[in-house]
């Protein structure tokens, strides 16, 4: 099996075989990472000797997979062109992630609604995606189910006063927005906790 193989089981098969070439053509070293909940992905810098190094999370879909995939080999030609003179997410990684994203959207890869969505988050890319509410509604309506067979929600689209579980099973109902989060008590300790309107929850069985 063959590097674009490999990744196709990550990402759609015409963009694997592009990011396949990338990582060949500028000597990167890519790894499939695990879940992590403080980042999707990272890029690392050649150092003492290492290549390029980037690690996309294992458990995005496979456009999730794509816009991070992207977004890391984005800093990759920036680390190239200025090394660290410039901010991480500064005009010259906007640029040059607005210009590698090209060929992925004149490929049939992305369903139109995310089309238009990925569009105008590349008028002023963010250093997440997830910071760009439209495009991640977008990106997370084509998850899978993800605990049991139960299809992830996010936090906004419940009422108040429902009753939801996170990952790890503990149960919360949730409460008044405040500002831009909403308030939530843990049913087990009476603990308050602000969630974040994009939260991924579970309907509590």
């Amino acid at each position: 099996m063959n590097k674009a193989q490999r990744l196709s089981d990550y990402l759609p098969e015409a963009a694997a075989k592009i990011v396949a070439q990338w990582i060949d053509e500028y000597c990167c070293d890519f790894k499939v990472a695990g879940k992590r909940s403080t980042k999707l992905g990272d890029y690392r810098p050649p150092h003492k000797g290492l290549n390029h190094r980037i690690s996309v999370n294992y458990n995005l879909n496979p456009y999730a997979f794509l816009i991070t995939t992207v977004h890391e080999f984005a800093h990759l030609q920036t680390w190239n062109e200025y090394k660290s003179s410039v901010k991480p997410h500064g005009q010259e990684w906007k640029n040059n992630f607005r210009k590698m994203m090209q060929p992925f959207l004149t490929m049939d890869i992305f369903p139109e609604d995310l089309k238009k969505e990925i569009y105008s988050y590349l008028i002023n890319p963010s250093a997440s995606s997830c910071t760009d509410v439209s495009l991640f509604r977008a990106i997370h309506s084509y998850n899978p189910p993800s605990l049991g067979n139960a299809r992830a929600m996010l936090m906004e689209n419940i009422p108040c006063n429902a009753t939801f579980v996170i990952r790890n099973g503990r149960r919360f109902k949730k409460l008044e927005k405040v500002r831009k989060r909403y308030k939530c008590i843990e049913i087990a300790t009476g603990r308050l906790y602000l969630f974040h309107p994009m939260a991924e929850i579970f309907e509590a069985g």
